[in-house]
């Protein structure tokens, strides 16, 4: 017996499955159908058991639909109640289903496409009656593969005026009808003059057919002279300080509706803008590319060209913008003693990254070092100034000297404003067999301890000796002098640096090079290669100071000279190092304190004395520290002129007349006083007068105070002389007054107190 419950569940499983999906139903509509109505279009399957329902047609989302389609109930066909406009809309989407009065689906929904089959009802015509259209000389053919359609129509020219120089100078593509030059054409409008082209242009539906449709058009072509010509080559300069981007030249399109596309080769920083204008974009670099090859395109909005793109050539100026740069430093180089003058040591070969060819890169050698000794022709090396072959020169070298060349290499031909790097080359002289042997002693000779020697050989015999004795004539007496010889002289560095603010004066104290044993001997400084004057060194005490302003020098860059130290007994003995300096930023110019000296005399015509100008150290109001100090005259060139100040030593100077003669009077003289960040002005009253013999001054003296000056003294004893002359004469007249009175009486008779 069947279980109750698996009874049920077979039951249950058919309802619970859903039924097939009936398969959709084509059906195509005539449009504009001029027939009866209702036009029957298909019978749709419904079941014969479900004759009791209803048949409901609804749109394809299950609404009613109110179109113009109906079903039949009772034969089940799928009319349509009106004639169709495909133009209007192209298909229907319909569904039909069998339902119950309560909603229930017998059958269904089964889905229904109806198609509106197109008929020629439409007339084709152009947009407008007259196309007007613009051709520029050297316009290339359309060569495109003919397109796709959405309706059938078919466009021909129907006829060209004029039709020279050929009838055929245009194509109409028949599908999509686009308008352009035929092959004959291309090759032809290039020799015709300006002129305007007038096509009758036809367009037909039907797929060209005889029953289809037709309109025409008049297209006017205007030719016109080309204006896309090639340009000449530009040539910019690399590194150009210009604001960016910066416009180079113009191209232009003579048509109308033109895009300009850019395309460059090797890629570079160039575009172009929708008026042609060319314009690069940022600086060049001559030694990453040199040249650049620019196409520029002429296009229509569909991205087609309208004639051969335009080739530019860009050219990249040289400048002078990279060093010459040294070969690596090779292993030592090895040269036999003895070698013959002009034998080949090495050679250089600088490398310049600026344009071969070009005075930029033309690199030609200047040996630095070693110069020449002081006294001595020749030299021992010699360079090539244009193949930088380095040779011997008639200088014989010794057997275990190690030289280092120091060869500067500059571009430009060594004209200034060039650049230069210094390159190095170490040369080993090595021994060869020149010398015969000699009798050797094995005791350490001094030439201090016995500058000779006296040794007594005797022969003998290797046979035993028969008879007396060996006589005097078998022994000999050989001297040996012993030869002083002296090590070359050491420095206490191998390489010195030191550091200098730009703005450091003339005499600026900057090192003090010293030998590594000072007091055994005394040595003899000089520098090599100050190419710039800007360093001097104290013959003997090996201090450097700045010999001049360091004018055109830039903080963070190096200078390098070399020291070279000769033995003062031996000059051929020397030693070397290089001196780097550093220059640094100038520090914030410190206030100038003034600080007055006491007058002191000195004699004119100039005679052999001057005066010690002392630092400031003395004044601890004026002094941060010691010394050492830097002395200079100041900026005024009279005072450059007749004057002369030499550093003593750190702390004074030493202050003379630089002419013969200077004029006689009271002269203030302003040195400037320099110690670290600190900077004082001394005033120093010199009085300048005329001396005698024993150098004495002697100084013209002025009026005493209260004596009479010789002016006053004339005329005072002028004065006295006027008024006795006047007190004579009131005498003399009036002892003449007092005869004429008393003609008569004698002279003698007139009392005397009357002449009074």
């Amino acid at each position: 017996m069947v279980p109750a419950w698996l009874w049920l569940l077979c039951v249950s499983v058919p309802q619970a499955l859903p039924k097939a999906q009936p398969a959709e139903l084509s059906v195509e509509v005539p449009e504009n159908y001029g027939g009866n109505f209702p036009l029957y279009l298909t019978k749709l399957p419904l079941p014969r058991e479900g004759a009791e329902g209803q048949i409901v047609l609804s749109g394809d989302s299950g609404k009613a639909t109110e179109g113009p389609f109906a079903m039949d109930p009772d034969s089940g066909f799928l009319l349509v109640t009106r004639a169709l406009d495909r133009e209007e809309q192209a298909e229907y989407q319909l569904q039909v289903t069998l339902e119950m009065q309560d909603g229930h689906v017998l059958w269904g929904p089964q889905p229904v496409l109806v198609h509106v089959k197109d008929e020629n009802d439409q007339v084709p015509h152009f947009s407008q009656a007259i196309y007007r259209a613009r051709l520029s000389r050297g316009t290339r053919p359309d060569r495109d593969e003919p397109g796709t359609a959405n309706s059938d129509l078919r466009f021909h020219i129907l006829s060209q005026a004029p039709a020279q120089p050929s009838p055929d100078m245009f194509q109409l593509e028949p599908r999509l009808g686009a308008l352009a030059l035929s092959p004959k054409g291309s090759t032809s409008l290039d020799h015709a003059l300006e002129r305007t082209y007038q096509l009758l242009v036809q367009v037909k539906d039907m797929g060209d057919q005889a029953s289809g449709h037709q309109a025409t058009a008049t297209v006017e072509v205007s030719i016109i002279e080309s204006t896309w010509v090639s340009l000449e080559p530009i040539h910019l300069a690399e590194n150009l300080k210009v604001l960016y981007p910066h416009h180079m030249a113009q191209v232009h399109w003579s048509g109308g509706d033109v895009h300009y596309h850019l395309e460059s080769h090797p890629p570079g920083p160039f575009e172009v803008n929708a008026e042609g204008n060319l314009y690069v974009t940022r600086e060049l670099d001559r030694e990453a590319q040199a040249e650049y090859l620019l196409q520029v395109r002429a296009q229509n909005s569909h991205g087609e060209d309208y004639a051969a793109p335009l080739e530019l050539h860009v050219l990249v100026m040289d400048e002078n913008d990279n060093v010459p740069i040294c070969p690596p430093r090779d292993p030592t180089v090895s040269i036999p003693e003895l070698s013959p003058p002009g034998t080949e040591v090495t050679r250089l070969s600088a490398e310049d990254a600026d344009a071969p060819g070009s005075p930029n890169s033309h690199v030609v050698y200047q040996l630095l070092s070693p110069e020449p000794e002081d006294g001595v022709e020749g030299r021992a090396f010699q360079v090539d100034p244009t193949s930088g072959s380095v040779t011997l020169g008639v200088l014989p070298l010794r057997a275990g000297q190690n030289i280092l060349l120091l060869v500067l290499a500059m571009d430009l031909a060594g004209a200034e404003g060039g650049f230069s790097s210094t390159c190095e080359v170490e040369v080993a002289v090595t021994d060869i067999n020149d010398h015969a042997p000699e009798f050797i002693t094995s005791q350490n000779l001094s030439y201090e301890a016995a500058p000779s020697h006296e040794v007594v050989v005797v022969v003998q015999s290797v046979a035993k000796l028969v008879g007396p004795g060996p006589g005097p004539g078998a022994t000999a007496t050989v001297t040996v002098l012993v030869e002083r010889v002296m090590p070359p002289p050491k420095l206490d560095q191998e390489s010195y640096e030191a550091s200098v603010p730009i703005s450091a004066p003339a005499g600026s104290f900057l090192l003090t090079i010293q030998p590594s044993d000072p007091i055994s001997r005394t040595l003899r400084f000089s520098l090599v290669n100050d190419s710039e004057g800007w360093l001097c060194i104290e013959k003997f005490s090996g201090e450097v100071h700045t010999a001049q302003s360091l004018q055109g020098a830039q903080p963070g860059d190096t200078y390098t000279v070399l020291v070279e130290a000769q033995d003062t007994d031996e000059p051929r003995l020397s030693a070397s190092a290089p001196l780097v300096i550093h220059f640094l930023k100038a520090p914030p110019a410190p206030a100038l304190t003034l600080a007055p000296v006491p007058s002191q005399y000195l004699c004119t015509p100039r005679q052999d004395h001057g005066l010690i100008v002392s630092g400031p150290s003395k004044d601890p109001d004026l002094a941060s520290g010691h010394g050492p100090y830097s002395f200079t005259l100041g900026p005024n060139p009279t005072v450059q002129r007749d004057w002369r100040l030499q550093t003593l030593n750190g702390s004074h100077a030493y202050l003379t007349l630089a002419l013969h003669w200077v004029e006689p009077r009271e002269h203030i003289i302003p040195v400037v006083v320099s110690h670290n960040a600190q900077m004082w002005q001394l005033l120093v009253r010199v009085i300048v007068c005329r001396c005698n013999v024993e150098g004495q001054c002697m100084r013209k003296v002025g009026r005493m105070k209260g004596m009479p000056t010789k002016l006053s003294a004339v005329g005072i004893l002028v004065g006295t002389l006027v008024a006795i002359g006047i007190f004579l004469i009131l005498i003399f007249t009036h002892w003449t007054m007092s005869r004429k009175k008393d003609p008569d009486q004698p002279a003698d008779s007139v009392p005397l107190k009357a002449t009074v």
